[in-house]
């Protein structure tokens, strides 16, 4: 929860001391050269001068606000995570962004957006940490970093460039499921509050009995899908570049609370060594029809923080975060950020950005951590180190139990990352086309995709994305082809 901020009376320094002037320097004489001695003056200027923290290298533009998680339905045999108990209200905060985006950069950019949840659950706190699709453009988290230098700007112009996209996707066949998302209606949702959110990843639940089971969440939003067409977003883009920001917070101060529904499908674990599809693979879905959706529970959010910087642009969210009851699997994707995002949080905010508004958890910490700039909670541990014999926390598996047990099934992990009988780079993104798109989507599809390869793509990779396209399917493939070709 925030503090109230206190009533306005009278300025002062960072320290509480009055100050003498908001607007006039101490000087020599009213026009003199102004003094050393002006502390007010000089914190100041210094305060100004680091105003700013590193924005973030992805996800940089986004918007977000606080809420609550309702379960509605019991799922407590496939896992004992006290915010999934039934009838359990848990607190938590949402950001939502775009992807390669600089802070300053438009909303209505085509682009994933970001879906990332935190939930301040009595054992800690639990991070969701997805996107508003179901997939990504890679399975193998080497290739993370040189798929988003591939949509930043070229280091020699500074521009945005298509031509890198597109060679770094045309190279990468394992992108076309999430680029074929990309380029349709919902690569540019109409508001934050009309698209769904995923944690794309396959998880894992434990149930109070230690059986194991894979899990897919689905945020499905009850305010109903939407998208922008190209044309209106390249409008919104120059009149209103923070569309999406300003929706969200209008919506929730006029007291119009988004809200969605939390889906999940379940796997039992055994079945995923043999599944026809890799079930740990970024790029591909379970098919409802395999694995239909559970009804979990409600997310509703309902309040704005009242300062942006400390709540939305300091909240440090890391799928490390993992309560009882849930854990990894082997995706090679998820593995790597568990890695890195609370790596590039210490870099970006400093090794105690745990104890910041956003990122406190509500429930009691007992840590061993100590010192480290900004830290001003103590561990309360008698001794800072474990064991001791001065008394402090002590690690209680018998209570917790030990949330990686795939860790143990290593068979099963190796074999997860042999062919499984349907994978193949094309196929998902074939059926998404031709099945779930109607005539006028794939209309959409194909201007988009023409309009995005008109712009500065070079004849080599503009060849080998059409080639691409047929692969997903050849009539799109085609259709596209004659757009950028002329025939």
């Amino acid at each position: 929860m925030t503090e109230s901020p206190p009533k306005a009376s009278y300025t002062t320094s960072n320290h509480g001391i009055p100050v003498e002037s908001d607007e006039h320097s101490l000087t020599v004489g009213p026009d003199g050269p102004i003094l050393l001695q002006d502390h007010y003056l000089i914190e100041k200027m210094a305060q100004f001068n680091r105003e700013r923290v590193p924005e973030r290298v992805v996800h940089a533009k986004g918007s977000g606000a606080y809420g609550f998680f309702e379960v509605t339905n019991d799922v407590s045999q496939f896992t004992k995570a006290d915010l999934f108990q039934p009838g359990r209200r848990t607190e938590m905060l949402a950001r939502f962004s775009t992807v390669a985006g600089e802070q300053g950069s438009p909303d209505t950019w085509r682009d994933p957006r970001g879906f990332a949840l935190k939930f301040y659950t009595g054992q800690g706190n639990y991070d969701l940490v997805g996107n508003n699709t179901p997939v990504f453009f890679v399975r193998d988290t080497i290739k993370f970093q040189d798929f988003i230098r591939s949509q930043k700007r070229h280091p020699a112009t500074g521009l945005r460039d298509n031509d890198m996209q597109w060679d770094f996707w045309t190279l990468s066949p394992e992108s076309a499921h999430q680029v074929t998302w990309l380029m349709g209606d919902r690569g540019i949702p109409k508001t934050y509050r009309h698209m769904n959110g995923y944690g794309s990843h396959t998880y894992m639940w434990i149930n109070g009995a230690g059986e194991r089971f894979w899990v897919k969440y689905h945020f499905k939003t009850d305010q109903g899908i939407d998208f922008l067409t190209q044309e209106e977003a390249d409008e919104l883009a120059g009149s209103d570049a923070d569309r999406h920001r300003r929706d969200l917070y209008d919506s929730i101060e006029a007291g119009n609370a988004p809200s969605w529904t939390l889906k999940v499908q379940i796997m039992p674990f055994e079945d995923a060594a043999d599944y026809r599809f890799n079930p740990f693979d970024l790029t591909k879905v379970w098919p409802h029809g395999d694995y239909p959706l559970i009804d979990v529970g409600r997310m509703t959010l309902n309040r704005n923080p009242e300062d942006y910087f400390i709540h939305i642009e300091q909240a440090a969210f890391e799928p490390s975060n993992m309560v009882p009851g849930i854990g990894p699997s082997p995706d090679k994707m998820l593995l790597g950020r568990l890695f890195s995002y609370p790596d590039t949080h210490r870099y970006r905010i400093g090794p105690n950005y745990a104890q910041l508004p956003p990122n406190r958890p509500h429930a009691p910490v007992n840590s061993y951590a100590k010192d480290g700039p900004m830290r001003y909670a103590p561990s309360y541990a008698a001794r800072p180190y474990a064991p001791n014999s001065y008394g402090g926390p002590a690690a209680d598996f018998a209570r917790f139990g030990d949330p990686a047990g795939w860790a143990t099934a290593g068979e099963m992990v190796r074999e997860a990352y042999k062919l499984h009988r349907e994978d193949d780079d094309w196929g998902q993104a074939g059926t998404m086309v031709r099945n779930v798109l109607n005539d006028a989507a794939r209309s959409r599809l194909v201007s988009n995709v023409s309009g995005h390869l008109k712009q500065g793509v070079s004849r080599p990779v503009l060849d080998r994305a059409v080639q691409y396209w047929r692969n997903i399917d050849k009539e799109i493939g085609d259709r596209i082809s004659k757009e950028v070709n002329g025939g």
